[in-house]
């Protein structure tokens, strides 16, 4: 019998890793407290919440700068550092889910989910072009990279609604409506299906497209899709 994806806890407390302890808490609108004393973090911009007086802000480029900008990603992200506690809330109904990265290990992100890192861990990205155009606009879309470097560190995402995770065996596939999925394992492929609704009067002509990702590795799927490209942020 196939497993069903599983739901990931919705909160945290005194978690510790990556030389960080932090906490999850919160129904609807989850709030990320972070003790930062030991490790800074990094951070996208406008979901500060509240912080110590004694933590210090400062700005943190991204590699291929130029690239993003052109695309209109962003080209810096926020650094906290010092001795205290700092939270961050996104303006939207969900879950946070902590990622925690050890040496070498990797995961992709769906462009825009990524909320809060460890400074320890590498962000890179990805342009994906081909048929996804037609779902995401003419230039593709982005995969954030995260990698853990010399150190393990955590990475934090933002999933709207709730978060569920499908582990894949090798060669084993699930088809993922195009806003659902949140991340994957570098193994796990991703590739756009489309059907054609040929049966019927009124479905003659029109397409029906998943995403289709093949083990080995994890797959994150949200129960809620809130597209930054078009919604007001």
């Amino acid at each position: 019998m196939n497993q069903l994806p599983r739901i990931l806890p919705t909160a945290a407390a005194d978690e510790t890793f990556g030389g960080v302890t932090y906490h999850i808490g919160g129904e609807l609108v989850p709030v990320l407290s972070i003790d930062v004393s030991n490790q800074p973090v990094y951070f996208e911009h406008h979901i500060l919440l509240w912080k110590n007086s004694t933590i210090r802000i400062g700005v943190k480029a991204i590699k291929g700068a130029v690239k993003r900008m052109l695309a209109g990603m962003q080209v810096f992200v926020t650094e906290a550092s010092g001795s205290g506690i700092i939270a961050f809330s996104r303006d939207g109904a969900g879950q946070v889910v902590p990622i925690h990265l050890r040496v070498g290990e990797e995961l992709h992100v769906r462009e825009h989910q990524f909320l809060a890192a460890t400074s320890n861990v590498e962000y890179t990205f990805e342009r994906v072009r081909g048929i996804s155009n037609m779902l995401f606009g003419q230039t593709g879309f982005f995969i954030d990279k995260f990698r853990g470097t010399s150190r393990e560190g955590v990475l934090w995402l933002h999933g709207y609604g709730n978060v569920f995770e499908k582990e894949l065996a090798a060669g084993e596939t699930i088809d993922v409506e195009p806003g659902g999925w949140l991340y994957k394992d570098p193994h796990v492929q991703m590739d756009t299906v489309v059907d054609r609704l040929s049966s019927g009067l009124f479905a003659a002509g029109f397409n029906f497209t998943v995403n289709r990702f093949t083990g080995p590795g994890r797959v994150g799927i949200q129960s809620m899709y809130v597209n930054n490209a078009t919604g007001d942020r």
